[in-house]
Order: structure tokens, then sequence, then C-alpha cells
């Protein structure tokens, strides 16, 4: 079994993490583009046109199925991302987990990135699964960017501005960017306040890679040999993982030799 995972940075770890831990035996394809990060202030023609780079790349390898493990991307690009490899190979897009969040009872908050929030996708995310909930949109400027950078310092500034813009009484977050799944426990942190119920995030990358199995007519098999491979690229070059992905569990979850290391203990 061979899944690719494409963003423009280290937004797929988590969703590689996620299918790692599913699949230790699955051969995972990382499709990045470090020579045109950030995708965030691109146009969405610009976008589509990187993003179809990365998953041409990740298709070349043949994968049974490919994870668009990035917001941007999956907002501007998946219908021609789509277009390019379907039937042949599924696509599955990554959608800010909205839904579940606000079926959980309580005001609903949404980190995401400044050009996400308020816009017509968010809007529409809003109105079709969380009419008559009460949801607050955060911007977060800077954050993605400190945490492809592992800046811990950027990171925490950046939290704290978010915090500081999000009401105190919320009860869930939706982590609307690949990226804030890295430093979950950073915001979990600056959000929870003393004696109140415990605050719930919400990420993407469970779901998409379990859906990414469903598409294959894969199932979980979290104990099967820790056998799976790990191949990177680069803005179309064989690359290698990325030293600062190392910087967070699930990078190193995916480091070579980690999978097997797991499966000793």
């Amino acid at each position: 079994m061979k899944i690719a995972l494409m963003d423009s940075g280290t937004g797929l770890l988590p969703a590689a993490a996620a299918v790692r831990r599913l699949r230790p035996d699955a051969d995972l394809v990382l499709s990045t583009d470090p020579d045109g990060m950030p995708w965030g202030p691109r146009t969405p023609d610009d976008v589509t046109a990187h993003a179809l780079a990365c998953v041409r790349a990740a298709a070349a390898h043949r994968p049974d199925a490919l994870i668009v493990a990035c917001n941007t991307a999956s907002v501007h690009a998946l219908p021609a991302l789509r277009a390019e490899l379907e039937p042949g190979i599924p696509v599955i897009g990554t959608v800010p987990a909205v839904k579940p969040a606000a079926a959980s009872g309580g005001s609903v908050a949404i980190w995401a990135t400044p050009a996400t929030t308020g816009s017509p996708y968010q809007r529409g995310l809003i109105e079709r699964f969380a009419a008559g909930v009460d949801v607050t949109g955060v911007p977060c400027p800077g954050l993605a960017d400190a945490v492809e950078a592992a800046d811990e310092r950027a990171i925490a500034d950046a939290v704290a501005a978010a915090a500081a813009r999000t009401p105190r009484d919320i009860r869930a977050v939706v982590l609307g960017c690949t990226h804030y799944e890295l430093v979950a426990d950073a915001i979990r942190d600056a959000l929870q306040q003393p004696g109140a119920p415990a605050l719930v995030l919400y990420g993407s990358a469970d779901a998409v890679a379990a859906q990414a199995l469903r598409r294959i007519g894969a199932e979980p098999a979290p104990d099967a040999a820790p056998t799976g491979g790990l191949y990177m690229i680069e803005s179309g070059r064989p690359g290698a993982l990325p030293s600062l992905a190392l910087a967070y569990a699930e990078g190193r979850l995916l480091a070579p030799g980690a999978a097997a290391a797991a499966g000793r203990r």
C-alpha cells in the first residue's frame, strides 16, 4: 500500500503521521514545495498551479491514494487536482472540522489563516454545519509560518495573539490550518480557562487518513508490521525529511527507523 500526501511544507505531517499510525506497513510519499511556499498569499490560480506540480510529482510514484493535506490547496485547487488524477488515484481533500465541533455543544472558535477567516469558503462551512451555533472566526497571522520554521518564540507569540482574540467562554476550537495541529498542545494551554470544562480541539488529520483508507478499500491495521517506507519530494526533486520536522512528534514518528523502533517496543 502506498499513500501520497501533498502540502507546501510541514502541514502534511499530522495527516502523514495519522496514516502511519493506522497502517505502519504503508509506504508514504510526501510531496512539498519549499521553493514556492508559502501558498497562502498566492492567487487561487497560482495555488492551483503549484498544487498541480506537487501532485504530478507524487503521482509519478503510483500511489493508491493522494491526500491534499493543505486547507489552502483544498479550497482553491481540489477540483483541478481531482480532474488530474481521478479516477485512477482517489484524491482526498482537507476540510476544517466545523461539523463535529458544532455538534459538540457550546460555543466554537475557528482558528485559521487571515485569508481563510471570513472567506466565502469558511462562511459556507459555518452556514452548512453550524447554523444556530455561536461561532467566532479567529485569524492567526504568522502562526503557520512560525510552525513551518519551528520557531518556538514566534509560535508562542502568534498563539498568544490569537488567544487574546478568542472569547474566553469557547468550548471547542477548530484548527483550520493543517500546520496548527502540530502545536495543538500550545493552543490548548493558551485557551484553557481555570475551572472550566476541558477544551476540545478539532483537527482534520485523523479523519482524512481514515478516509484515504476507505477510498482504497483498506482497513486500519495499527498492529501491522512497521515496514512502511518514506519518500520525500521537494518541489519536484528527490529530498529528505527536513530536520525542522523533527521538532514535532509527528515528524519524529516519520523519521527513518522510527516505525521499526516502535514495533520493537
